[in-house]
């Protein structure tokens, strides 16, 4: 069976984007950073593309979550 068609290629980029920077760091002053989402909140335009962007991170969260811990109900 075929994945569903992607209907905003846009998004389903910025999904990608928030997926991989949970992996990764910058160093500001000598110390590490977890990357921030880099969209713009407040925006008309960048709306959709923020909360992609923060889905895709927060499924990488959960997922490495889910590693560490194991398989457990989220309350």
């Amino acid at each position: 069976m075929n994945p569903a068609p992607v209907v905003n290629e846009a998004l389903a980029q910025k999904f990608s984007d928030g997926y991989e920077a949970f992996n990764m760091v910058e160093r500001r002053r000598g110390h590490y950073h977890q990357v921030a989402n880099p969209v713009k909140k407040n925006s008309v335009f960048t709306h959709s593309a923020y909360r992609e962007w923060e889905r895709g991170w927060n499924a990488a969260y959960f997922e490495n979550l889910e590693k560490q811990n194991g398989l457990r109900n989220r309350s």
